[in-house]
């Protein structure tokens, strides 16, 4: 049994204010001992962070607290006068593990931001894997995932309110397609649709079927998932696909 959960923004001020405001939310969530939470793409004021140490030293203060793997969601990064959007994984110990590019970048994105290259798997309270927005789009990025071993997907997002039905059909696709259960942070205000949602997969009669939890407002949830239940379905589905030109 893992306990997993993701949290759902709204607009702040600053950087501080928002950090401020969801370290309540992931201290609540690590009172009820959730072990990997997963935020929004791109929900800071600014939405480039420039010193990650710095800037969520509060969250990674609250991962060793709590010895819970924090996703804090997906950002700018400007290195080498490249700039690339990168989700960064703060480890059960408080220290960044690694960090998940975005492979797609979307519209005008494409202008100024380098494409990912590699779909990573993260292993900390389970193998986890990260589709960044815009990558949920791409069958290939959760399948690639799910090949390597990814046991549950998570999914920083950023969507506007008029995208929210085609994104969740994409989201609830790819649980299905890969038999792996995904849950998909997104940001609500005045332009993002919120709708954060978590989606399972359960079986009656050798119908697989989605079972889904939707958020509204600013909120963090929690679900317990016994993941290896998931994995003689996701077996035999990819036994079933066949090679064909």
């Amino acid at each position: 049994m893992v306990k997993l959960g993701l949290i759902q923004t709204t607009s702040c001020d600053t950087n501080e204010e928002g950090i401020f405001r969801v370290s309540k939310i992931l201290r609540r969530l690590g009172r009820s001992n959730t072990e990997i939470v997963c935020l929004p793409e791109q929900w800071l004021k600014n939405n480039e962070i420039k010193d990650f140490n710095l800037e969520f030293s509060e969250f990674k203060k609250i991962a060793r607290e709590y010895s819970m793997t924090i996703i804090p969601g997906a950002f700018y990064e400007t290195k080498e006068k490249e700039v690339s959007i990168i989700s960064p994984v703060i480890g059960p110990e408080g220290e960044f593990i690694g960090k998940q590019e975005k492979i797609h970048p979307f519209g005008y994105e494409k202008d100024n931001v380098k494409p990912g290259n590699e779909a990573k798997i993260f292993n900390t309270a389970c193998r986890f894997g990260i589709i960044v927005c815009y990558d949920m789009v791409f069958p290939n990025v959760a399948n690639t995932l799910a090949k390597k071993g990814a046991q549950v997907l998570f999914s920083p997002s950023r969507i506007v309110k008029n995208g929210i039905g085609p994104w969740q059909i994409y989201v609830q696709a790819r649980a299905l397609e890969n038999r792996i259960p995904i849950l998909a942070a997104n940001v609500e205000n005045a332009r993002f649709g919120g709708n954060s949602i978590v989606v399972d997969l359960t079986e009656k009669h050798n119908i697989v079927i989605t079972k889904i939890i939707r958020l509204n407002g600013e909120q963090g949830v929690t679900r317990e998932f016994i993941l290896e239940k998931y994995e003689q379905g996701r077996k035999n589905r990819f036994s079933d696909s066949n090679n064909f030109q």
